[in-house]
């Protein structure tokens, strides 16, 4: 009889609402990406050994989009399950764009700046379900413009 020992991995992951004029950035994941491939999503990724949450998040958007953020609030923490062995933490921040001039990474197919019913329409359903959860679309600083990136700086 042959005994296999599976891995578990635990993966601790950050996540920006990144927002520009009352407009969110959502990036598509490349197809080929063995995680989601081909589906809509917001800027972030894993954190490396010693970062803090809020470095790694702006590392993550800089290198997936080109972009320099403020980063703000935390706005929800979820837990997903992206295989039978494989637990994703994700801890979603309020970001601020300097910018809006979008330069992808190989890793993202497409991006949008999109609209409260845009980002509805093209994200996962689990993240909308997520962001409907915790009151993201009801947020105004999101949809409405935020003025002044220090407001919301926690």
């Amino acid at each position: 009889m042959r005994c296999f020992v599976v891995e578990k991995t635990f993966v601790l992951a950050v996540k920006g609402v990144v927002v520009k004029d009352g407009r969110m950035l959502i990036v598509k994941r490349s197809a080929d990406d063995e995680t989601g491939g081909g589906t809509w999503e917001c800027p972030g990724g894993k954190l490396d050994f010693g970062e803090t949450l809020e470095t790694a998040l702006v590392r993550e958007i800089a290198e997936e989009t080109g972009l320099e953020v403020v980063a703000g609030q935390l706005l929800f923490a979820t837990s997903i399950l992206t295989s039978p062995v494989r637990q994703v933490a994700i801890l979603t921040y309020l970001c601020q764009a300097e910018s809006d001039d979008v330069r992808l990474s190989a890793e993202h197919a497409d991006f949008c700046w999109a609209g409260k019913d845009e980002v509805k329409a093209l994200l996962a359903p689990g993240i909308v379900s997520d962001f409907e959860k915790h009151g993201v679309f009801e947020r105004a600083e999101i949809w409405e413009g935020m003025g002044n990136p220090a407001s919301f700086i926690h």
